[in-house]
């Protein structure tokens, strides 16, 4: 059956990755800005500064070279898949151009005095665009730059220079800083969307499921129970379904299998869980059980070739239990039965017969990935197999929120 896509991947398909939705008000922002900066200038220009340049109709040019910057900066910012890192360089390089024709346009004095260059306060807007794209170290490498051409200009008036350095640096890193908290959040909201779609789906799934299949099965286990002889067993066989597919439908997410997170790894919960049948208890920590996805499923695979051994070799009504143990580098998972016990020796002999259901299905699929099994029988008494997996370093152990 096909399952709806949630409706928050709509921003994936519209070619924007997720997080980076959340910076759009920070780019109108800059776009905003810029006309301000740009209004500035023209008051310096025009007002305050009038008498300080010794080619006014030369900054009046260099003014509409900004005007039409700002124009064309706005409008290819606007679209995201504008903005390059060569798109973000020519920027820098144009303001840094404009700053720097000062020199040629106010009288020496003025600049000895630090009169504020034509361009004002809007050299500001490449740091804020290198900041929201691409963080607080790009902003503040941004930011010296420019302060660097603000030093050529007046390196006589070292205080105001300093002041202007304090203030674009200020202004990458702490607008970096914003962008990528807001990034985080975008991210952690799209994640809350899609936890919640899943589960409204699963829900609805499940009352599907529940009207018909399950109903099914239940009449079919009660009937086989009251009938008796064959049909008993029949029964007693869709109860065990029964029980599984309750599990499976109340454990794993949307979408056929359990969901990966960003970095890979899945919740190895999702997958053990379904195994729980009448005659197999499972028991999982509260909290995910985190693992890299190929490991989680060579993992699971083990543990059903346990299961497969029990059923095989000491019968459906045999008893077993499943026990998840998440503990920091490392996952453990025990899988113990009622059953009769194996004789000493048998799975030597297994092996050197070709059987190979226990040091391959088993012993070998944890052995390629680093890990191991042990089985521990004694006849009479049931046999119990750990197995153990290291957990990669770059999957973290998951903690149950505790005060605070």
């Amino acid at each position: 059956m096909a399952l709806p896509r949630p409706a928050c991947a709509a921003w994936h398909d519209r070619g924007v990755p997720r997080g980076r939705q959340s910076a759009e008000p920070l780019w109108r922002a800059i776009a905003v800005f810029r006309f301000a900066g740009l209004g500035y200038a023209v008051l310096l220009t025009a007002v305050i500064n009038r008498g300080a340049y010794a080619r006014l109709d030369w900054a009046w040019a260099v003014i509409a070279v900004m005007a039409a910057w700002t124009v064309a900066t706005t409008m290819a910012y606007a679209r995201p898949e504008r903005r390059t890192r060569l798109l973000l360089s020519t920027d820098l390089a144009v303001t840094a151009g404009l700053l720097l024709s000062t020199a040629a346009l106010q009288y020496p004095a003025a600049m000895r005095h630090g009169v504020m260059p034509v361009t004002g306060i809007w050299v500001a807007g490449p740091v804020l665009a290198w900041a929201v794209r691409y963080g607080r170290r790009a902003g503040a490498i941004t930011a010296l730059i420019l302060s660097g051409c603000d030093f050529l200009l007046r390196s006589e008036a070292i205080t105001v220079v300093l002041n202007g350095v304090v203030l674009l640096l200020l202004a990458g890193v702490v607008v970096g800083h914003l962008a990528r908290l807001a990034a985080e959040v975008e991210t952690e909201r799209q994640h809350a969307v899609e936890v919640e779609a899943a589960s409204r789906e699963r829900e609805r799934l499940a009352r599907d499921i529940h009207d018909s299949v399950l109903q099914v099965l239940a009449m079919v286990q009660r009937r086989g129970a009251e009938a008796g002889g064959a049909a008993a067993e029949l029964g007693r066989l869709a109860g065990q379904q029964e029980a599984a597919l309750r599990s499976l439908v109340a454990s794993v997410p949307v979408g056929g299998g359990p969901a990966a997170s960003p970095s890979g790894d899945v919740d190895l919960r999702a997958l053990v869980l379904p195994i729980q049948s009448d005659q197999v208890t499972v028991s999982a920590p509260a909290q995910s059980v985190r693992l890299e996805k190929e490991a989680a499923g060579e993992l699971t695979a083990a543990i059903r070739a346990a299961l497969d051994n029990v059923r095989r070799h000491c019968g459906e009504r045999t008893r077993a239990w499943v026990l998840v143990e998440d503990e920091p580098g490392l996952v453990t998972v025990t899988v113990r039965d009622d059953g009769p016990g194996i004789e000493e020796g048998r799975l030597a002999e297994a092996a050197a017969a070709g059987r190979l259901g226990v040091s391959h299905s088993i012993c070998g699929r944890l052995r390629d990935l680093g890990g191991g099994a042990t089985i521990r029988s004694v006849p009479g008494e049931g046999t119990e197999v750990e197995l153990y997996l290291p957990r990669g370093p770059a999957v973290p152990v998951a903690r149950a929120p505790g005060p605070g």
